[in-house]
């Protein structure tokens, strides 16, 4: 993700946990002279697991990464260990089924561009028509940077380049197949489409028909036009796909006053610059004061159904969805992991209220319609509770400006500031081992912690370079309402000297740990996303450009995999089945410290394409091992 934005002393959550400075300082110490966290298979201890009734017997053997760790890079390529390769696979401006071709000079129009990859792709996942050999590649395109979408850039601005702007985010699905023993894109193909900031989209669960989401256009409260900003995703084992809408905010003009609920999301005059509302009046909250709040949400799309209608999943809640991580607990429950990302902001848990069933795709579309939400609370000695959002609990109701459940989840930030939730350090990706079911966090960084503000999960103050929090739920349940969690690893760097920076890396170093994935062996890769400005300074001056590494869980060994070209982030990643072939996203390739100048559009990076081939794209690489074996491993 691309950090946008910067949130104000207002809207800024005011939560403290309830233990002591003292209390968390302790913990700091114990932290980063502990080295990397416990052992997956013994969380808490062997003889503490006991005791709490986790079951260590079926845990598998750890998997740890099987290549050489690659060095740092600041070349403007994708790099990967000997004996992988790496090939250039779908990118910005290329035809999801028959549609248009890219045309290098960016002159390809709105209409062209709702039929062409979008810009900046970011999470992923591949879904299996055919095992490992035939499938369809799903993934969100999050922002656009519009120096370069136009091909005069930015001035002068048209109704025409919001409307190419807005086709150039949402989704793409494309259908892909090996065919002789190498990856092609199937065109034309029944399967591919897009969705866009344009697309009709079903709103569903609590928030449905509210007062709070209807408008002029929509009296019924139940269809929002568009995604926009889909950052990290998820997907279910009914072979859906999560598009989740993080900075929303960015794309309103809020230019009147503001409700405190309001500002908790950062709405204000001009959003981030993308102009929309100058040429299509929903994005000016002062003409519509509700379209905001139909932005958001977790957005469920079925890709082997080109002709259903996407699905905006109200109980999950309404904040800066970095991800929805699904996992099935131990009674059928659906349960549905996610952070909010900004400094100072929450983890998330939704549990269905319904249990899925294996044998009925149509039964299970519901499941995440209705259930709890629940924000996370990390206390100083390792253990934690989900604190249910539900109105008319915990402070939950008019008195603090709660009228419904619908307001509730609407308005989840406020909410989870009622209840006491632990303000994180921007809560990224999440992801939950396929076989100890913990859960994985990562956190970014957040300059502005300072020492009155550190706790036990965040314990480091000016925490530029981010750390990793795992959680194990009581009993090895998902469901639970408590759990027990370390912090897995600092990032960091020895050379700087500070402690506070040094962090606790065992292998390869890194900095700001954003995407977050177990493969189905069980090996966690981890994605940075360094910003391009502080790439080669300060405390990232030995990290290179960004990257992404494997670890092994039990361990702790870190080995860097893959690093990207300049100016990048690092993100989204799926495999097969198998583990054979690896999709990877390379996001913003050439961005500096302001958008490309569109007269020089190769200024800071060329990739992929060269010197010759115009503009930087943003786009997926495939990745496969030269002996055909499993990635990584």
């Amino acid at each position: 993700m691309k950090e946008q934005g910067e949130e104000t002393i207002s809207n800024r959550s005011a939560n403290r946990p309830f233990e002591s400075i003292l209390e968390a300082s302790v913990t700091r110490r114990r932290i980063l002279q502990g080295g990397i966290g416990l052992a997956a298979t013994a969380f808490l201890g062997a003889p503490l697991a006991r005791e709490a009734g986790i079951d260590l017997a079926g845990v598998a053997q750890a998997v740890g990464p099987g290549f050489a760790a690659i060095t740092p890079s600041y070349d403007d390529t994708v790099r990967v260990p000997s004996g992988y390769t790496a090939t250039p696979f779908y990118f910005w401006g290329d035809p999801v089924s028959d549609g248009p071709a890219w045309k290098p000079d960016a002159s390809n129009t709105a209409f062209d561009q709702s039929q062409q990859a979008g810009m900046h792709a970011d999470g992923m996942t591949y879904f299996p028509l055919d095992g490992s050999d035939w499938g369809l590649l799903v993934m969100n395109h999050e922002y656009t940077d519009d120096g370069i979408l136009h091909p005069d850039g930015t001035e002068p601005w048209t109704a025409d380049k919001v409307q190419k702007s807005q086709n150039a985010h949402g989704v793409s699905v494309i259908e892909v197949k090996k065919v002789a023993g190498a990856w092609t894109i199937v065109r034309p193909s029944s399967f591919a489409r897009r969705v866009t900031a344009n697309s009709p989209i079903r709103v569903a669960g609590p928030a449905a028909g509210s007062n709070l989401l209807k408008t002029a256009a929509d009296p019924t409260g139940t269809t929002v036009l568009g995604t926009a900003n889909n950052c990290a995703n998820g997907y279910t084992p009914w072979s859906t796909y999560l598009a989740c809408e993080e900075n929303f905010n960015g794309y309103f003009s809020h230019d009147g006053d503001i409700s405190d609920f309001e500002d908790r999301y950062g709405l204000a005059p001009g959003g981030f610059g993308y102009r929309w509302h100058e040429f299509d009046e929903r994005w000016s909250v002062a003409d519509h004061p509700n379209e905001a709040n139909r932005f958001g949400w977790v957005v469920e799309v079925d890709p082997l159904n080109p002709f259903s209608m996407p699905v905006k999943r109200t109980a999950l809640g309404r904040f800066k969805h970095e991800g929805a991580t699904v996992t099935i607990a131990d009674n059928g429950k659906v349960v549905v992991y996610s952070g909010d990302d900004e400094r100072f902001e929450y983890i998330y848990k939704f549990v269905s209220s319904g249990t899925y069933n294996p044998g009925d795709r149509v039964g299970n579309r519901n499941l995440l319609d209705s259930g709890t939400l629940y924000a996370a609370r990390f206390n100083a000695d390792g253990s934690g509770s989900w604190l249910p959002l539900v109105y008319g609990r915990n402070g939950l109701d008019a008195g603090n400006g709660f009228a419904s459940q619908a307001a509730v989840l609407t308005y989840a930030r406020a909410a989870a500031d009622v209840v006491g939730a632990t303000p994180m350090d921007r809560p990224e990706w999440i992801t939950v081992h396929p076989v100890t079911q913990e859960a994985y966090c990562a956190l970014t960084n957040n300059t502005r912690r300072t020492e009155d503000d550190v706790d036990a999960a965040n314990p480091r103050p000016d925490n530029s370079l981010g750390h990793i929090v795992r959680w194990r739920e009581a009993g090895g349940d998902s469901s639970a309402t408590s759990f027990d969690w370390d912090v897995f690893v600092l990032a960091g760097d020895p050379a700087l000297g500070d402690p506070d920076k040094a962090g606790n890396i065992n292998g390869s170093l890194f900095g700001s740990p954003d995407g977050l994935w177990f493969d189905h062996n069980g090996l966690l890769w981890i994605q940075t996303d360094i910003s391009s400005t502080s790439v080669g300074e300060g405390d990232y001056v030995n990290l290179g450009n960004n990257q992404m590494l494997a670890a092994d869980t039990e361990t702790g060994e870190v080995r860097r995999f893959l690093t990207g070209p300049v100016g990048c982030e690092v993100t989204g990643v799926t495999t097969t089945p198998d583990g054979t072939t690896m999709w990877v996203n390379i996001q913003h390739p050439g961005e500096g410290p302001e958008n490309l100048d569109p007269e020089n559009p190769l200024e800071f990076s060329s990739w992929p394409d060269g010197p010759t081939g115009g503009r930087p794209r943003s786009g997926t690489v495939l990745i496969t091992n030269n002996d055909g074996g499993v990635i990584g491993t």
